[in-house]
């Protein structure tokens, strides 16, 4: 019997004295529990990804010294810990390193490198090339990286074919809203393809446009999962494990690593063992945009943010958002009318604010617009009104939020949506202005689901007639969005096949049937690359984000035929 301690804490990337002090806070709840081993995740000491901080050379270092000085620390108890190494040639390695007696004892390199989507591995680290195994008062376990397990046929077979009966993934795997399934699907069947139990330590918070997710478990060589931790929360997940020694007569003694022990397991109870339940999708959904809006705020020094109120759906929900990540005494909304706003939003706006108890200002920008237009009237002259006029409404609002954020160091949260930005139905330099953008990956249509989830979670705080009113940027009289886009309902969908699936104009047509939508819609994409480009980091929730994950050409011909 084996008493295992999965520590999904979460780290900052580049916080080295942070994080060595988080994981040695962990490795003392392990010993308390009278764990016999305490598993952290992939990259722990310097956080995940650390980018081009592998670049230099005195990071890389200062994150070995740390190593050490924890292995220093490891007294009773096996650690297993992700780290950067590196070799006598220089080449750096994403590493495990298991410690025992105060010493690291053996070290694991990830074989294989993810180089798609938002992974960039094969940037900065070599593949690794030995695959140690270790022996623990006779229990032989093996230690592999998150992508090493998804891989057919990996090193996770390997090492179970050569006589481990416990196989330990360190992981920091991005959250999206179909990973969790995937993740416990998969490593089900890896379970019952080895036939050895796995343990999966996922990493857990916010990291620019990334949210790890947690929700670390156990899986039995049957596939069944015996113990899940809570997701976006840190959690410490202990289960004992009733390991055999059937694999014995297959094992080589010299291709281990003896670990060094104190006398027998622990393996009393099974009294820490929990599975936790699994949230809806839209759940997880909104915990993935507290968490990611929370740690950006918190990691990066801010204090309070700053929304532009519009008394529509994305501002109310991103409003939500903020008041639930950093409290209703650290969120200011301000609502800016101009002469085309309709007293119904202005009112919204304010009815919002107070549900949410959070500050409130209005700031009309009529006066500031009249100048804008006059200073402007002999450039214009001659030509009619069209979307400039109306986007230096938007401009007055971004430069307004922008000046309270510089003047009190608030960060600025934007409210578009990937429905709206995926078109360039947004204004650059005007409502795309920011720091952070919250539901930068959520459709327009989801965006409705989850302020409706919202609302049931912690009380009816977005006025029912946010979600009755149509869509509109209320830039000309009556605007509505469904003058310059199809319906959101045809335009997620669209949007879906053609961004997150990367199908064809055909492909789509052939699901829809209107060409000319389809068309429109794709031109739109493309010729807005260069608006993304420029627009804020926001949380990652769909399989493909803009951002890392979306690399079109912002100067780019290609049409189809």
């Amino acid at each position: 019997m084996l008493r295992i301690a999965i520590a999904q804490i979460n780290v900052t990337v580049g916080d080295l004295p942070g994080n060595q002090k988080k994981i040695l806070e962990y490795l003392q709840k392990a010993k308390m529990l009278k764990s016999d081993m305490v598993v952290f995740p992939e990259l722990a000491l310097t956080g995940y990804p650390p980018e081009d901080l592998l670049h230099k050379e005195h990071f890389v270092r200062d994150n070995l010294k740390v190593l050490k000085k924890i292995a220093f620390q490891v007294k009773d108890i096996i650690m297993v810990v992700g780290f950067v190494d590196i070799d006598r040639n220089k080449n750096l390695y994403n590493a495990a390193a298991v410690i025992a007696k105060g010493k690291v004892r053996g070290v694991y390199h990830k074989h294989d490198l993810p180089n798609y989507g938002v992974f960039d591995e094969k940037r900065y680290f070599a593949e690794g090339n030995q695959h140690p195994l270790f022996l623990f008062n006779d229990i032989c376990f093996g230690v592999n990286i998150c992508e090493d397990i998804w891989q057919d046929e990996g090193i996770y077979l390997s090492q179970a074919q050569r006589g481990a009966s416990l196989l330990i993934n360190i992981s920091s795997s991005p959250y999206d809203y179909e990973k969790l399934e995937r993740r416990e699907r998969l490593l089900s069947n890896r379970a019952k393809e080895s036939k050895a139990y796995i343990c999966y330590a996922n990493l857990v918070g916010g990291q620019d446009e990334l949210v790890f997710d947690g929700g670390s478990f156990v899986v039995s060589p049957r596939g069944r999962i015996l113990a899940r931790a809570e997701q976006f929360n840190e959690d410490m997940l202990v289960v004992d494990l009733p390991i055999d020694d059937e694999r014995k007569k297959r094992r080589d003694s010299k291709q281990f690593i003896q670990l060094p022990t104190d006398g027998e397991l622990i393996g009393r109870i099974v009294a820490h063992k929990n599975i936790m339940p699994r949230m809806t999708q839209d759940e997880r959904i909104f915990k993935a945009l507290i968490l990611g809006t929370r740690d950006y705020v918190w990691k990066n020094g801010f204090k309070k943010v700053v929304i532009g109120l519009s008394g529509g759906i994305d501002s109310s929900l991103v409003a939500v958002i903020a008041r639930e990540a950093v409290g209703c005494e650290n969120v200011i909304g301000i609502t800016m009318p101009s002469p085309f706003s309709s007293p119904e939003t202005r009112r919204d706006a304010q009815a919002l604010a107070e549900n949410l108890g959070i500050e409130f200002k209005e700031i009309a920008i009529k006066e500031i617009y009249e100048v804008y237009l006059k200073s402007l009237s002999s450039g214009f002259a001659g030509l009619p009104s069209n979307v400039a006029e109306e986007n230096l409404q938007a401009r007055v609002r971004g430069n307004i939020l922008m000046a309270f954020s510089n003047k009190f160091g608030w960060l600025l949260l934007t409210t578009g949506n990937k429905s709206e930005i995926a078109v360039g139905y947004c204004t650059l330099y005007g409502d795309m202005s920011g720091g952070f953008a919250v539901i930068k990956d959520l459709p327009k249509g989801k965006v409705y689901e989850i302020s409706r989830l919202a609302n049931n979670i912690i009380g009816p705080v977005i006025p029912e007639s946010v979600f009755d009113r149509p869509p509109s940027a209320e830039l000309r009289p009556n605007q509505k969005d469904q003058d310059s886009l199809p319906p959101y309902e045809v335009l997620d969908k669209i949007l879906k096949m053609y961004v997150e699936d990367h199908r064809s104009c055909a492909a789509i047509v052939k699901k829809f049937g209107n060409l000319q939508i389809v068309k429109d819609v794709i031109a739109m994409v493309d010729r807005s690359e260069y608006k993304r480009r420029q627009a804020p980091p926001g949380i990652k929730i769909t399989p493909r984000a803009f951002g890392k994950d979306w690399r079109l050409p912002m100067t780019n011909k290609y049409r189809e035929a």
